[in-house]
């Protein structure tokens, strides 16, 4: 656990050092769980929209994309469910002052209990070596068992708890299990109580409850409320999808772990409108496009795994989270939710204005089913620089210094393509045919010209960034008019033909190869 700590540490170190993400209005000692994207966080940021809007909207013929507005009419929060059900269960310590969620807390307890089972299974691992059998071991291991079942009953326990609302039982939980305060140790609690996430403001005119207005908690309602312009100006036939990339604002009773968690956010949302009863295999569909998706930017199988809800939302039929292993353990990163037709549903009913389609296979009206892929854009920056972040040893490296710290990123993704560096910056001649190549690769990629240090300070400071190739620019390139090209990952150093350098960058940083 402390390695854990030390390398998301050293991930939130790095982050501010190299411009990334630094804490918002860090003059005024910041505003809690509020983050500013730096130079290079912007851009790798925009890259990873830039891929999930061209595999949704780009990639698919009966996908298209809307950009709705933060503010909304406030029955449209009525009628989701929202201002009677978006709550969390908050719990105060009587003595550290400190609020937390209760389910929190209990699912905290519960990751330890899976800690020591993991714990176990390695030790026989190690023990038995090739011939371990592990699932033989979970199921008959008494210690392992034991450790199962109470995992089970207390996940049972706070599902049950959770579907019903039942602040009381999670107090109770909370007290059997004897859980205290992560910082101070207290066990004083109060009791468990609802709190919605929901921030207000007023419109502008009008006073009082009237003119209330929330900042959206999610983006899919601007998608549901849109469904019928949508599809008769885009003359879509179910099924098809509505995509959307924007803001939402919740006022987490608990904000931590950086960006995993904070009070605004970026969701990408896709929102498929399907015919009433095939949610079953749309549902496997989508589960299979949004692993590949995954994959597909040389993410590890092993680091995703995919997590079956059993509290279910109040719209959904089905639901399962596409989980990523952070520094901090498997956290959800990707929500995959069969969403029946409770939205459209609900919005016919407040609104008075009929959300059918007419199905000419079926000869029929309906109020379509929808499949809802839902992904944190924050919490997808936080996966690429957790999984990419290496510190590593260069052996016989020329450059200075034999370790380095290196972002590999997927090319594609990478906030700089390219760097341009003359080995000295104090001759007029390499300088000059460096930024010559610069202000030709900047008309087709994000590049960067750096003539600040040594070389080899140079190639550091790009690795750091996650900079695919760096370029350099020497004297032979003045009498044969070639460039050193180095690969970050292998670190091979090519002789090539200014000419070919547009090719040769774009072969590796196309996106193109992520959709093939």
């Amino acid at each position: 656990m402390s390695q854990q700590n030390d390398a998301f540490k050293k991930l939130v170190a790095h982050c501010k050092e190299y411009g990334f993400i630094f804490p918002s209005s860090e003059v005024y000692d910041g505003l809690s769980a509020v983050y500013d994207y730096g130079p290079y966080g912007v851009e790798l940021k925009n890259n990873i929209k830039e891929y999930w809007w061209r595999s949704m909207v780009q990639m698919h013929e009966n996908i298209v994309g809307i950009d709705a507005a933060i503010f909304m009419h406030p029955k449209t929060w009525k009628a989701s469910g929202h201002v009677d059900a978006f709550n969390d269960p908050l719990v105060d310590n009587k003595d550290s002052k400190k609020r937390y969620r209760a389910d929190v807390l209990i699912e905290e307890y519960m990751d330890k209990i899976e800690g020591k089972i993991n714990k176990e299974v390695e030790k026989a691992q190690k023990r038995f070596g090739d011939t371990f059998d592990e699932a033989m071991y979970r199921s008959t291991n008494p210690r392992v068992a034991e450790y199962q079942q109470q995992f089970d009953t207390i996940k049972t326990r706070l599902a049950t708890a959770m579907s019903q609302g039942d602040m009381a039982a999670l107090k109770t939980l909370i007290e059997e299990l004897e859980i205290a305060d992560p910082d101070t140790g207290s066990r004083n609690w109060t009791e468990v109580r609802q709190f919605n996430l929901m921030f207000s403001t007023q419109l502008g005119n009008i006073a009082g409850e009237e003119g209330k207005l929330y900042l959206r908690p999610e983006t899919a309602q601007g998608i549901f409320v849109n469904f019928l312009n949508v599809q008769k100006s885009t003359r879509q036939k179910v099924p098809f999808g509505i995509a959307q990339i924007g803001k939402a604002f919740r006022n987490e009773i608990v904000a931590r772990q950086f960006i995993f968690r904070m009070r605004e956010f970026e969701q990408m949302e896709m929102q498929f409108f399907i015919p009433p009863g095939t949610q079953k295999d749309w549902f496997d569909y989508w589960k299979d496009m949004r692993r590949k998706w995954h994959l597909a930017l040389g993410t590890p199988a092993s680091k995703l795994r995919f997590h079956k809800h059993e509290n279910l939302a109040h719209y959904a039929d089905a639901a399962e989270d596409i989980q990523f292993e952070f520094p901090f353990g498997f956290k959800e990163l990707e929500g995959i939710h069969s969403r029946t037709d409770f939205d459209l549903g609900s919005h016919q009913e407040l609104s008075g204005k009929k959300m059918q389609y007419f199905d000419p296979e079926r000869n029929e009206n309906y109020v379509p089913y929808v499949i809802e892929t839902s992904i944190g854009c924050d919490r997808m920056f936080l996966a690429m620089m957790s999984h990419a972040l290496t510190e590593e040893t260069v052996p016989g490296s020329s450059d200075e210094g034999n370790t380095r710290d290196v972002l590999r990123l997927h090319p594609a993704l990478a906030p700089v393509k390219a760097a341009i560096l003359p080995l000295k910056r104090n001759e007029d001649r390499l300088v000059g045919k460096a930024k010559d190549i610069f202000n030709q690769l900047r008309l087709s990629f994000k590049v960067q010209y750096d003539d600040t240090g040594s070389i080899g300070k140079l190639y550091r400071r790009q690795d750091a960034i996650g900079t695919p190739y760096c370029i350099t620019v020497d004297f032979d390139t003045l009498e044969d008019n070639t460039v050193t090209i180095r690969d970050r990952d292998t670190l091979v150093q090519d002789r090539v033909a200014i000419d070919r350098l547009e090719d040769i960058i774009r072969e590796r940083v196309d996106m193109k190869q992520l959709f093939a």
